[in-house]
């Protein structure tokens, strides 16, 4: 299990991998939207503010989320898929992540992840 700093860093290096984004995955990374990440397996969420194509102000907390974009995922499956070691779509269509958004959001998001 990844502890709460490896997924840190992986939230900090997805962050970095935004702003380097070009065409459409760029386009979607600079959508304004509140963002989090709950960690189940740590019983922790990340809170953050996606905007300008990067993760601002992120934040830790215990549990519960309003943001406008709700990541769940396994802190393994975090530091694996932002390393390139883990297919969303297919990490997805297994249940091994959850997102949930808006169908705008959600269509925006496709480019990106």
């Amino acid at each position: 299990m990844a502890t709460v700093d490896e997924c840190r860093a992986a939230l900090d290096q997805f962050s970095a991998k935004l702003g380097g984004a070009e065409g459409d995955a760029g386009r979607a990374a600079h959508l304004d939207r509140s963002l989090s990440c709950r960690i189940p397996d740590l019983d922790t969420t990340f809170r953050g503010q996606l905007r300008g194509g990067a993760l601002h102000d992120i934040t830790t907390e215990p549990s519960g989320d309003k943001a406008q974009i709700r990541l769940e995922i396994g802190s393994d499956d975090l530091v694996a898929l932002v390393a390139g070691k883990l297919d969303f779509a297919s990490s997805w269509a297994r249940g091994r992540v959850k997102l949930e958004a808006s169908i705008k959001d959600l269509l925006t998001l496709r480019k990106l992840l």
